[in-house]
């Protein structure tokens, strides 16, 4: 039954990373990348070789590899599960963000609509002549947006060379339209613009009826005959082109920009008006607008390269999770790789004699000797709890992840510990991940004293320890009555024990003060509300009945060499006596 009930929670771990995984890709990947592109790729990549890395890290220890691929696969598959963590919950957090800037996100423009009147005429720039040798005069004022004049006025006037020449202008006999005729459907006084467009229009086989080209193109509105006039008053002699009057005026180019001054356009033709074919009302309204610039595409920040909103506030919101969980993650990294920091507790026994107030006890916890934490780690913290002098030393469980064969060069330094009354040691959970009794012996060898289910009489009070209820699947669980069951109540009595779980039996065995780790404070927020829930105590001193338990943070790390909230530390418990 334990079997399957671990195989069901394996799975559910498994298929909840997978969808953590796929989500993450999406955002992070999908949303900001190309296509084909080679961050795409690389992005895939690494949504597979990351969390194989990750399950490979914790696995490869109890799979028996051999320790240098331990080490290979520990530093990036630990090191993306923090990773993992606070990307996760980055991203999370900015998930309403980013929906509430998608949907703030200006749409495309609507498409204005042409003025339905042409703008009041002004004062213009001198149009270019309308023939060699024509004097140049004032043009009409175009409408807003479509620029001057000049580039107002329709390529393919030669439907009408006498007009654009500067030929005076006058009634023309109508033809059927699409014959090409340079006079088709132009009202008398129309003016010089207008027998050119009527010729142009009449090529095409339509008149179009774009405001403020003059002719036939506005028939009958004000101020469009000015050009017309000061073309014709220009004394210009008229020429007339071969071919002028078979209506085969040529079409103008469809891609002439619009807009702008008189030099904008390019000539239709050498001696006949300089023209520009106007853009259709569509592409014209949209690309210009009121200002003749072109909007950049997709209406947002960074589309005018390419970039589409969508995609620039992924990767505005995906950079700034990226760089909040790496920040994080590097500051916890840091925090372990420096060593633990001393922290001192006072703690008063009822039974503690004058004295022994005052009498300092080193706590050190869940140094987790590994894969990542090694040699220089353990010399870290053996310099840092010889600095605080003090009496005697607990370690108090979890020194090791691994087996004494590969961990033992990294437990070496602990030869170097110096207490007034000796070091001594605790089995903690780990340890039976590891082979307890090799590293029981062991420790023995580096100068620690082992309390397995022991208990040994100082001069002022009574220090016992008692074995990890991990033990219990090897039959050496915690035995209470061998630790404590003889024992002088009237003494006080010091516990060593490393889960705070085992908190009740002290209590009934009449301990003073319990001595645990374990739970390293929840080493990753917001895991400590996960410790919360497992344990009677995550970190410090707390009272049960008459025992009081303190328990440390650790001196190291398991897993990721990382802490968020949760600092490490080496504890000097001080001892206080009520009669001093």
């Amino acid at each position: 039954m334990t079997v399957v009930i671990f195989a069901v929670v394996a799975l559910a771990v498994l298929g909840l990373l997978v969808l953590v995984h796929r989500w993450l890709w999406i955002r992070l990947v999908r949303d900001t990348t190309r296509p084909g592109g080679a961050w795409r790729r690389a992005g895939t990549v690494l949504a597979f070789a990351l969390p194989a890395l990750a399950v490979a890290a914790l696995t490869a220890g109890r799979a028996g590899a051999p320790f240098w691929l331990q080490r290979a696969v520990s530093w990036p598959g630990f090191m993306w599960l923090a990773v993992l963590l606070y990307l996760t919950l980055a991203m999370l957090v900015a998930e309403p963000a980013r929906a509430l800037l998608l949907r703030r996100s200006p749409r495309q423009p609507p498409e204005p609509a042409l003025p339905a009147a042409p703008a009041p005429a002004a004062p213009a720039e001198a149009a270019p002549a309308a023939s060699r040798g024509a004097a140049p005069g004032p043009a009409p004022q175009s409408p807003a947006g479509l620029g001057s004049a000049a580039t107002a006025v329709p390529a393919g006037a030669e439907g009408a060379p006498a007009a654009s020449r500067g030929a005076a202008p006058g009634p023309a006999p109508q033809t059927p339209a699409g014959r090409g005729s340079a006079a088709a459907a132009v009202p008398a006084g129309a003016g010089l613009d207008g027998a050119a467009s009527a010729a142009s229009a009449g090529s095409r086989g339509a008149a179009p009826a774009v405001p403020g080209f003059g002719g036939a193109a506005s028939a009958g509105l004000p101020g469009l005959g000015a050009r017309s006039d000061a073309v014709a008053g220009a004394g210009a002699e008229p020429q007339v082109r071969e071919g002028a009057g078979r209506g085969t005026a040529p079409q103008a180019p469809t891609d002439t920009p619009v807009g702008g001054d008189a030099e904008a356009g390019e000539p239709a033709r050498r001696g006949t008006a300089e023209a520009v074919a106007p853009a259709p009302a569509h592409d014209s309204a949209v690309a210009t607008g009121a200002t003749g610039v072109t909007p950049a595409a997709g209406g947002g920040p960074g589309a005018g390269d390419g970039m589409s909103r969508r995609r620039f506030v992924a990767r505005v919101v995906g950079g700034a999770a990226v760089a909040a969980a790496a920040g994080t993650v590097g500051y916890g990294t840091y925090g372990v790789l420096r060593g633990p920091r001393v922290k001192r507790v006072t703690v008063p026994l009822a039974k503690l004699p004058r004295a022994a107030h005052g009498f300092r006890i080193a706590v050190v916890s869940d140094v987790h000797l590994g894969p990542i934490l090694g040699r220089a780690h353990t010399a870290r913290i053996v310099d840092t709890v010889n600095r605080t002098q003090p009496d005697l030393i607990a370690i108090v469980g979890d020194l090791v992840d691994g087996n004494v064969h590969d961990l033992g060069p990294a437990a070496e330094p602990l030869r170097g510990l110096r207490a007034r009354h000796g070091s001594y040691f605790v089995t903690g959970n780990h340890e039976y991940f590891s082979g307890a009794q090799q590293w029981i012996d062991h420790v023995r060898e580096l100068g620690l004293t082992p309390l397995e289910n022991a208990r040994r009489p100082l001069p002022l009070f009574d220090l016992a320890g008692v074995n990890d209820v991990q033990g219990e699947s090897e039959g050496h669980g915690p035995d209470f009555e061998a630790a404590l069951g003889d024992r002088d109540r009237s003494r006080a009595a010091v516990l060593l024990a490393h889960q705070p779980i085992v908190i009740h039996d002290a209590v009934r065995h009449g301990v003073d003060l319990q001595l645990s780790g374990h739970t390293h404070g929840g080493q990753l927020w917001p895991g400590n509300y996960l410790a919360e829930l497992a344990n009677p105590t995550v970190a410090g001193l707390e009272r049960y009945g008459d025992t009081q338990l303190y328990v440390s943070r650790g001196a190291g790390a398991w897993g990721p060499p990382v802490r968020v909230g949760a600092p490490s530390d080496i504890t000097v418990v001080e001892l206080a006596s009520y009669q001093a």
